[in-house]
C-alpha cells in the first residue's frame, strides 16, 4: 500500500487550492467592497462610503430611483445625521451575502442586512441586490436595489 508523504499532501493541496482562489477572485473583490461600504456607513463617513461606489451610481428604493452622478454629488447628498434621526438608526450589519451571478468584471450579490438602534436592538431587516463592477481595474458598487427606505 502506498502512503502519501507530507510533501505529496502539500503539493496536492496547493494544486487544488490555487485554481479556487483565482476562480473566486471577483467574488472576493466584491465582498471586500461591501465590507468597506458597511464600515464606512457605520463610521458615518460619507466620503469613504462614496468612494466604494462607481459613478453614475444608482439606487432603487422606496419606489424611487436615486442617481448619484459623481463622487462629489454623492458626498453632498448623503446626510448621516438626518438618516439616523429619521430611522432611529445607530449602525447596520450584514446578515447574509450570496453571490448569485459573477464574471470577471461584475458580481451580483443578494444581501440581507439589519439596522440597529443605539441599544443594539434590531430596527429592521431588508433584502437587497448589490451590483459590484470592476472599472479601470477598481471594484466598486455600481447599483443597489433595496426594499429599505
Amino acid at each position: 500500500m502506498c502512503r502519501p508523504t507530507i510533501a505529496g499532501i502539500v503539493l496536492l493541496t496547493m494544486a487544488l487550492v490555487a485554481p479556487a482562489r483565482a476562480q473566486f477572485g471577483p467574488e472576493n473583490a466584491a465582498m471586500g467592497v461591501l465590507d468597506g461600504f458597511m464600515s464606512a456607513f457605520n463610521a458615518r463617513d460619507d466620503e469613504a462610503m462614496c468612494r466604494t461606489f462607481h459613478y453614475p451610481h444608482v439606487r432603487f428604493a422606496s419606489g424611487a430611483v436615486r442617481t448619484y452622478e459623481t463622487y462629489e454629488h454623492c458626498v453632498e447628498q448623503f446626510d448621516f445625521a438626518r438618516f439616523a434621526e429619521r430611522f432611529g438608526w445607530d449602525h447596520s450589519g450584514w446578515d447574509s451575502r450570496t453571490v448569485v451571478q459573477a464574471n470577471t468584471d461584475k458580481v451580483h450579490v443578494v444581501v440581507l442586512f439589519s439596522r440597529y438602534d443605539a441599544d443594539d436592538e434590531l430596527i429592521a431587516q431588508f433584502d437587497s441586490l448589490y451590483i459590484v463592477t470592476r472599472v479601470d481595474s477598481r471594484w466598486g458598487i455600481r447599483s443597489r436595489s433595496s426594499f429599505a427606505p
